[in-house]
This record gives C-alpha cells, sequence and structure tokens, in this order.
C-alpha cells in the first residue's frame, strides 16, 4: 500500500474512531496518532534520529 493510500485509511479511521476532521489528523504526529489509537498501556517508543533522517531523504520537503 502506497503512503497516500495509507493516510487515507487512517485519516477515515481517525475520523470514525477518535472524531478527528482532517486538519486535526494531518496536524498530528505519528506518536500522537499512535498514542491516541492505543488501547491499554502500550509502550509508544519516540522515533530515532536515524529514522528521522531517513524519512527527510526518502521524503524532502524542499527544507533547508
Amino acid at each position: 500500500m502506497l503512503f497516500g493510500e495509507r493516510a487515507a485509511c487512517l485519516s477515515g479511521l481517525a475520523a470514525q474512531v477518535l472524531g478527528w476532521r482532517p486538519a486535526e489528523f494531518w496536524a498530528a504526529t505519528p506518536t500522537e496518532l499512535a498514542w491516541a489509537m492505543r488501547d491499554g498501556d502500550d509502550r509508544i517508543d519516540p522515533v530515532s534520529a536515524d529514522e528521522i533522517n531517513e524519512l527527510m531523504v526518502r521524503f524532502p520537503d524542499g527544507v533547508k
């Protein structure tokens, strides 16, 4: 599944389960979404610097 397709599915799920509007979904960080969707005492590990750097290489946004 492509990123856009997965994001659309998650956006719809967030709308149904959390009552979030699209702007709230897109303003949330992945950690915030995972935290809101968690069940019980699931531990959420922070994103590492290496993972952030990899994402920045894979999905550049032009910000220097």
